[in-house]
C-alpha cells in the first residue's frame, strides 16, 4: 500500500498513544480513548490523568504545543502504581469486581473465590468500591516510582489491547442476549396466537398478551436501530482501532490459543 494511502493518525490518536491506558476513569471519562478525544476537541484539560503523572502532562504539553501545568488535584494525585489484591478468605464470589475491571484482570466465577492476575492489573481502583465485603486492598507495586516511571509502554499497549477485547466481548454478549430474548419473544407470540380463545374474556386476555409481547419486541427493535445509528469509536469497534492495538489484540489471542493447546 502506498504511503499516501495510509491514513495519518488523528490528534486524538496521538493523545491516546501518550496515555498510560489504565482505563481508571480518574480523568472524568469512561476510558482513555474518550478522554483523548475530549482533549483533542478542547473539552478537557491535558492535566487530568493521575496515572500518567507529571511526565504524562509533559508529554501531552509537548504534543499540543502548550505549557507544562500542574496535575489537576481534582482528578487525583500522582502515586506509586497500586495492585489489587483480593482476600480470598473473605471473598464471597459476587462477581461485582469482575464486572468492574476494565481489562479483565480478575478471574473467578459466581459464588466462588476470585483472584487478580497481577500482570494484567492496571491499578485502576475500580474493583474496590463495588465489593460488598471490603475484601480488596490496593497495595503499592512500585515503591518510590510514580507515573510513567512506574508503568512501561509495553504495559500500556497490553492494557489497551485487553480493554479493547473486553469491550468487544461485552458488545458480543449483549447482542447474543438480545437475540435470545427476541427469539423467545417471537416463540411466545406464536404460542399465544395459536391458542384457541373461546369466550370474550379469553379473547381479551389473548389480545393483552399479544400486545405486551409485540410492544416488547418493538422496544427491542428500536434499541437495535439506535445502536446501529451510534457512531463507531475505537473503544467499541475493533475495525476502527489502530494497527498497533490490533497487533496487541492478535498477540493476546495467539497466546491464549497456545495455552489452550494440549501439551
Amino acid at each position: 500500500m502506498p504511503v499516501s494511502a495510509l491514513q495519518a493518525p488523528s490528534l486524538a490518536d496521538q493523545i491516546e498513544d501518550l496515555l498510560p491506558q489504565t482505563q481508571c476513569t480518574k480523568c472524568g471519562y469512561p476510558a482513555c480513548r474518550p478522554y483523548a478525544e475530549a482533549v483533542a476537541a478542547g473539552q478537557a484539560g491535558y492535566n487530568q490523568c493521575p496515572p500518567g503523572g507529571m511526565e504524562g502532562v509533559t508529554r501531552l504539553s509537548a504534543l499540543l504545543g502548550k505549557p507544562v501545568i500542574p496535575l489537576n488535584p481534582v482528578n487525583g494525585i500522582e502515586r506509586p502504581r497500586p495492585l489489587a489484591v483480593i482476600d480470598e478468605v473473605r471473598c464471597i464470589g459476587c462477581t461485582l469486581c469482575i464486572q468492574a475491571c476494565p481489562v479483565d484482570a480478575i478471574v473467578g466465577a459466581a459464588k466462588q473465590m476470585h483472584t487478580v492476575v497481577p500482570q494484567f492489573c492496571t491499578g485502576c481502583d475500580l474493583c474496590v468500591a463495588p465489593c460488598p465485603v471490603d475484601c480488596i486492598d490496593m497495595v503499592e507495586a512500585t515503591p518510590g516510582q510514580t507515573g510513567w516511571a512506574a508503568w512501561s509502554q509495553q504495559q500500556a499497549d497490553e492494557a489497551r489491547a485487553r480493554h479493547a477485547l473486553r469491550v468487544r466481548r461485552l458488545r458480543r454478549e449483549k447482542e447474543e442476549n438480545d437475540a435470545r430474548l427476541a427469539a423467545k419473544a417471537a416463540a411466545k407470540l406464536r404460542q399465544v396466537e395459536a391458542e384457541v380463545a373461546m369466550s370474550p374474556e379469553e379473547q381479551a386476555a389473548q389480545a393483552r398478551k399479544r400486545a405486551i409481547i409485540q410492544a416488547a419486541m418493538e422496544r427491542a427493535r428500536q434499541r437495535q436501530q439506535e445502536a446501529a445509528r451510534q457512531p463507531s469509536s475505537p473503544t467499541t469497534d475493533m475495525q476502527d482501532v489502530s494497527r498497533a492495538v490490533r497487533r496487541q489484540v492478535e498477540a493476546i489471542r495467539e497466546n491464549m490459543a497456545q495455552q489452550d493447546k494440549p501439551t
